[in-house]
């Protein structure tokens, strides 16, 4: 096997070259990390279906116009995505309160928010991603005032096709964020769905036990988050009922 130069290693993801100029092979870990990557653990199989999950979630928006990073899934671990500037800011779209949210506000967790709101944090692990402004983003040059108008189109658009897709299933889609990156097609700039949706970057309660499917199994200790992460792809038919994820490889660098 060929040895590929590795561009970028996160908590949950490595990033490669591509095989064609402009293109990474994003490389899903089964990593899992909270708290600001206070508490760490691997879980056998998390990567998988984190990348068939992300691969259902930027496929669907594809197909309805919002743009992505997304080309094609590789492999169960792997898929090939566009090369992009990232926008140095998490994009958090909140449904109901819960966690953050709820603590800052003093709301109880579930309550329903008058509408979806919208906020950003910066992306920094040393401050602990902080909560930031529009006037914060547009004083620091982290992104214009164009760029915002984009970023909230594209956030709610996602919400909008996010929710369907999981009421679909009997899932709330409590909260979620998604990362954005500039692509340039010649001179003109563009903005596009990037890192990946999943259930690591999303809350996904069932509607009518509450049950948590997200990471927040992981973070509060509340059972096997493969299981959790399984019965979401179950439902979404992303993997077949009963198939057991492959577990981790041998990564050669």
């Amino acid at each position: 096997m060929a040895r590929r130069k590795k561009i970028y290693e996160g908590k949950a993801k490595i990033l490669y070259e591509g095989p064609e100029p402009g293109t990474i092979v994003q490389y899903f870990k089964d990593d899992a990390t909270a708290f600001n990557a206070e508490k760490k653990a691997v879980i056998e199989g998390k990567g998988v279906l984190n990348n068939m999950l992300s691969e259902y979630f930027m496929t669907g928006l594809n197909t309805i116009g919002v743009p992505t990073h997304f080309i094609r899934r590789v492999n169960m671990r792997e898929q090939l995505v566009r090369a992009c500037e990232i926008i140095p800011l998490e994009v958090i779209v909140r449904n109901y309160a819960a966690g953050t949210m709820a603590t800052r506000l003093g709301l109880d967790e579930g309550t329903q928010l008058p509408r979806p709101i919208v906020e950003y944090c910066l992306k920094d692990d040393a401050l602990g991603d902080p909560l930031v402004t529009e006037e914060h983003i547009a004083a620091f040059g982290w992104a214009t005032s164009q760029d915002l108008d984009d970023m909230l189109s594209l956030a709610l658009r996602v919400n909008d096709f996010m929710s369907g897709v999981m009421y679909g299933v009997g899932i709330r889609l409590v909260d979620f964020k998604i990362e954005l990156g500039r692509v340039y097609d010649g001179d003109f700039q563009r903005l596009i769905v990037a890192d990946e949706i999943s259930p690591d970057s999303c809350r996904l309660w069932d509607i009518k036990t509450g049950q948590k499917l997200d990471k927040d199994v992981f973070r509060r200790d509340l059972g096997s988050l493969t299981d959790a992460y399984t019965e979401v792809a179950n439902r979404l038919g992303v993997m077949p009922k009963g198939a057991t994820p492959m577990t981790r490889p041998t990564l050669i660098n």
